[in-house]
């Protein structure tokens, strides 16, 4: 699901190097997904502690913040608020998928099909309350910031680069880039490599920027908002039928402003498009100043530790990176 705009949006390959110093608001939902979707066991299980709960978001969390702070990024995780009741077909959708993608585990659990019980596994992931408080707690004690959006979390985010408290979004999805945030990395909380039939590949974090886009489409603000609908968001999955992005731009150039636009697909539109364009126009944000907390040892070890079981070595030694880190950065800020 999600804004599929990747095929007509240019982007450009970015190194650590190039983000060092800068602060980057990460869509949280989307990289804890992200973690608990690839940090599994070779059948498809998720990693677990000895009482049966889920630990692969904490794990990647964990250990891919503390990467990318090691390399002078500094990270504010987003976490989606409530959700717009216009989500909720998105959310059928999504569910209905997860049931299928279940009832194929069952049968390949069955079958010992391994590979297809890995492929299966990560079809139904969830995300709960419990595995969101214990994500903040974590990053708290980190000392890394986290920010409770009152709406969409990808939003919020491109509200904290507009803003000039982080200079872009880390997200794999397009919202943020639809509401006018400046910059969007994508791949950034990915892992470096990934394994293909043929090896490994280099995933590398590539940017996306709004001002460009729109003078390379020769399109402004809102004719992207309306592009954006045609194709389909999660407010409105599927947007118009048959209409791709490539079609999308084509028409919203041709007939410019939104009345008009869905004036040409009047009788194809079965959503009230006016409200899906207001969630893009005036997102539902929050303009607090980003707070970053104290970095708290004695309670990273209590939460991955004491609490699942984490090795305290392979712990500890990731406690060491970031002290460094916390270190250099007291020195440049005392410098």
């Amino acid at each position: 699901m999600g804004l599929q705009i990747g095929d007509i949006v240019s982007r450009r390959e970015v190194t650590f190097a190039d983000l060092k110093g800068k602060v980057v608001a990460i869509d949280a939902f989307n990289a804890l997904y992200q973690f608990l979707i690839s940090i599994r066991q070779p059948d498809g299980t998720p990693l677990m502690d000895s009482s049966g709960t889920v630990t692969s978001h904490l794990s990647g969390l964990f250990y891919r913040t503390i990467a990318l702070l090691s390399e002078g990024i500094h990270l504010i995780y987003v976490f989606d608020g409530e959700y717009h009741v216009l989500k909720g077909k998105t959310h059928e959708i999504r569910q209905d998928a997860k049931d299928a993608a279940q009832e194929k585990f069952r049968t390949a659990l069955e079958e010992e099909d391994i590979e297809a019980m890995a492929k299966y596994s990560r079809g139904f992931t969830k995300l709960d309350d419990a595995m969101i408080t214990e994500s903040k707690e974590l990053l708290h004690a980190m000392g890394v910031a986290v920010v409770q959006a009152p709406g969409e979390g990808e939003m919020q985010c491109a509200e904290l680069v507009k803003s000039g408290q982080a200079y872009a979004v880390a997200s794999q999805d397009y919202d943020a880039l639809v509401v006018g945030g400046p910059r969007l990395i994508q791949n950034l909380t990915l892992a470096r490599k990934r394994k293909t039939a043929s090896g490994f590949m280099y995933i590398a974090p590539e940017m996306i920027e709004y001002q460009k886009v729109l003078n390379e489409l020769g399109i402004d603000g809102d004719q992207l908002i309306s592009l954006a609908v045609l194709v389909g968001t999660d407010f409105n999955p599927g947007g118009v039928k048959g209409i791709g992005p490539k079609k999308a731009l084509a028409l919203v150039k041709q007939k410019r402003y939104p009345v008009d636009i869905f004036k040409e697909v009047e009788g194809r539109v079965d959503f009230d498009w006016t409200k899906v364009f207001e969630i893009f126009k005036k997102p539902n944000v929050s303009k607090e100043k980003v707070k970053f907390p104290s970095f708290d040892e004695a309670k990273i070890k209590e939460i991955l530790v004491d609490r699942h079981e984490f090795s305290l070595e392979r712990v500890e030694n990731q406690i060491a990176k970031l002290k460094e880190v916390k270190k250099q950065k007291a020195q440049r800020t005392l410098f």
